[in-house]
């Protein structure tokens, strides 16, 4: 395996699996420029080349591009953004990034999508041959920015594109949060349905993996797209129970009617009161897991935790730092999303 050193290009490096793969990428010798909105405020900062910008810009595309190796495009509009800023973000950002790449001279392009592609499917596992149905504007515009890639590949650019599960791990907030404040402070868990719908997710510590084989291995074995996620995982009620049982409280996850819940949670979305989207509540209650086997074959991907360790492990990063953003909330996956009406729910657990 190729292990020259390189510079790599992060988009959303000040970003949750910006800040891993940049680690990642260091440990492995590898050179590094980080592009993202945010200020890039970690101990790595003085190992970084940082260009703070955006990528819907295409100057501050073209400045992060310089001498540029390898791309990496993690930057995306979450689903809790509004969505002219998805589109404009996770569709045309994508746009400059491809042609910035190509101007540039960049050998690959890495570009990380999301299962979300597949909408709320009627089977399982999901393989990377199914039809995708973007659901709501995130879901949609990661389809489009996958058709933009996949007409970059057909003109000649090695165009890896990653799909992963839900991923976890150090720096980790957002929707995970909820878990982790309720387990910490004491108190029971709510999940949608009986929570024991098989429900993959993935460590950000194997994505990372994942995304040095793409950027490592031969092109023609790369140049195609993968699904990634654990390769051990449980079940909503086994593997939340996990964490509430090593908060110590002796709490318990306990279920809810699925329709009613979610019609309860379609109304807080309805008037901004919900700490959850659409995809993730519709989607909960039931079964979500892909086939890793073309990964596993084509990359040899081999992920090293399960869903448990993927848990635990960003459980104890978040008691370990929990004080540094208890009086923050937003909308990306560094800070925990604001809980909503379900603030006043936590009291009934």
């Amino acid at each position: 395996m190729e292990s020259t050193t390189k510079r790599y290009m992060i988009t959303g490096g000040a970003g949750f699996l910006g800040i891993n793969l940049v680690r990642h990428l260091l440990a492995k010798g590898q050179q590094v420029t980080s592009l993202d909105l945010l200020p890039f405020d970690y101990p790595e900062q003085d190992q970084v080349r940082i260009v703070t910008g955006d990528i819907r810009n295409p100057e501050d595309v073209r400045k992060a591009m310089e001498d540029v190796d390898i791309v990496v495009h993690c930057a995306a509009a979450l689903p809790l953004y509004k969505p002219q800023d998805i589109y404009s973000t996770d569709i045309d950002g994508t746009r400059n990034i491809l042609e910035g790449a190509e101007a540039a001279g960049a050998e690959r392009v890495i570009h990380i999508s999301s299962t979300a592609v597949y909408g709320i499917p009627d089977h399982h596992p999901l393989l990377e041959t199914d039809e995708l149905h973007g659901v709501g504007p995130y879901g949609e515009a990661k389809v489009a920015a996958e058709q933009l890639c996949e007409d970059y590949r057909a003109k000649g650019m090695i165009l890896p594109i990653i799909r992963p599960k839900s991923f976890i791990g150090p720096e980790r907030l957002g929707v995970f949060a909820l878990l982790y404040d309720w387990a910490a402070d004491g108190h029971n868990f709510p999940i949608l349905g009986n929570g024991n719908n098989p429900y993959q997710y993935l460590d950000v510590e194997d994505l990372c993996d994942a995304i040095w084989l793409c950027a490592t291995l031969p092109e023609d074995r790369v140049n195609d797209t993968f699904n990634i996620g654990a390769e051990k995982y449980g079940t909503p009620r086994s593997d939340f129970q996990a964490v509430l049982d090593a908060a110590g409280h002796g709490k318990r996850i306990i279920g809810f009617p699925e329709g009613p819940a979610i019609l309860f949670l379609r109304m807080l979305e309805a008037v901004n009161l919900s700490p959850l989207y659409k995809w993730v509540y519709e989607t909960a209650g039931k079964e979500s897991f892909v086939s890793i086997d073309k990964a596993k074959e084509k990359l040899g991907f081999a992920p090293k935790y399960s869903n448990v360790d993927a848990l635990l492990r960003n459980y104890d990063w978040y008691l370990a730092h929990r004080a540094d953003f208890a009086k923050q909330d937003g909308v990306t996956h560094r800070v925990p999303w604001s809980q909503g009406a379900l603030k006043l729910l936590k009291a009934l657990f």
